[in-house]
């Protein structure tokens, strides 16, 4: 009888919605949704279709335990009581990777880190009869949250971020993450049958991604995760199976129209290389181009970008040309929708029009908006229209 699990899946603030669709959509029930996770229902086989499916989760995390604590000793004995000899054996290498408290009585991360592998030493010593712990086995790292004196542990599936799928070999100075974009495309209408351009593509990260989700190509189909180790918990079977679904949905023949566009040709040979490591380079046409070059013969085709932000204070006096330039290029194509992120909080100014919706994301520290401009749906009769 396979066994149940709570799995928390981190993912960017403001973006919980979508990683939730996604979860969904992959048969699993929600039980918990809050600022930056969902928390689902699964089995040792949803931790490796998890992994290898979710395009907006950073990590999957094995939920070990929640209790309040407002006192290291009340911490101590919580960690305690979970019955951590069902989760680690006797050679795992245990320890609490990272812990981060809002609102909470205990927030010194170091010292929570310490109290809490003591007290799961504590424990396995008295289940397991051993003085001493040899930790040569798997890796078990811990994630823990602190949200007004909540204490949520999980352990961590996935190793490396998700965001690594393991084909950007090369990055431009300022890189989107992979999960990130993907999560920006899937709060489009954009489908695969539709045109997209990134003017500003930089490493390439919103042409493959959309790619990817073109082709059915599961994120994580070429990668590894930390819990194949974990034999006691789950099974080989179970990733091969995942590995197998995953290469059984790759359509490589889909037709796209996918486009990128950089004024930098190192950064444009980079985005191809790494669009071919993800497998989709004939699914992109990648070119050196300015801004002002930026057109398109069809109708119903949208832009999605990240251009620049002006960080450095050098690179601020050029914002409102560049942001009144892509106002102009974008008001120059028929019947297109427009979504941008950006830090840039005279965007709006500067393109000319307010966007018709505006959402705020945060893009690791920093606070962007995602700027929407919805253009007209193409006719519901075929999508020949769009050749128009």
């Amino acid at each position: 009888m396979k066994r149940t699990y709570e799995l928390i899946a981190p993912c960017h603030f403001g973006l919980e919605a979508v990683l939730k669709k996604e979860i969904l959509d992959l048969g699993y029930e929600i039980s918990l949704v809050e600022d930056g996770r969902v928390t689902f229902i699964g089995d040792d086989e949803a931790i490796c279709r998890a992994n290898v499916f979710l395009r907006t989760a950073e990590r999957i995390l094995l939920k070990a335990g929640s209790f309040e604590a407002r006192t290291f000793d009340e911490l101590f004995e919580g960690t305690k009581k979970i019955a951590w000899e069902e989760l680690i054996p006797v050679d795992g290498k245990f320890w609490v990777a990272k812990a981060s408290s809002i609102k909470s009585k205990l927030f010194s991360p170091s010292d929570i880190q310490s109290i809490m592998k003591k007290a799961m030493v504590e424990r396995l010593k008295s289940h397991y009869g051993v003085s001493w712990f040899a930790e040569t086995g798997a890796s078990y790292p811990l994630r823990v949250f602190l949200y007004k004196d909540v204490v949520t542990i999980g352990i961590d599936t996935s190793g490396e971020s998700l965001h690594k799928r393991g084909y950007r070999t090369y990055t431009s100075k300022a890189p989107i993450t992979e999960t990130l974009a993907a999560a920006l495309i899937l709060l489009t209408p954009w489908r695969g049958d539709r045109i997209l351009v990134d003017p500003f593509c930089g490493s390439g990260t919103f042409p493959i991604e959309a790619a990817m989700m073109a082709a059915d190509i599961a994120p994580g189909m070429n990668r590894s995760f930390l819990a194949e180790g974990w034999k006691n918990l789950i099974s080989r079977r179970c990733w091969y199976e995942a590995a197998d679904e995953a290469s059984e949905l790759v359509n490589p023949d889909v037709k796209t129209d996918i486009q990128g566009y950089d004024i930098d040709g190192d950064i444009v040979k980079a985005a191809r290389a790494n669009a071919r490591q993800a497998g989709v380079e004939q699914l992109i046409h990648f070119q050196q181009r300015p801004l002002s070059a930026l057109s398109h013969p069809k109708k119903y085709g949208f832009i999605i970008s990240n251009p620049p932000y002006g960080e450095r204070i050098e690179e601020k006096k050029n914002l409102p040309a560049l942001y009144q330039e892509i106002g102009e290029r974008f008001r120059a194509l028929d019947a297109w929708s427009m979504y941008l992120i950006t830090s840039y909080e005279e965007a709006e100014r500067y393109i000319g029009r307010k966007a018709d919706k505006n959402r705020k994301i945060y893009n690791g520290m920093l606070k962007t908006y995602f700027y929407q401009y919805m253009g007209p749906k193409p006719p519901k009769r075929g999508r020949e229209q769009q050749e128009g």
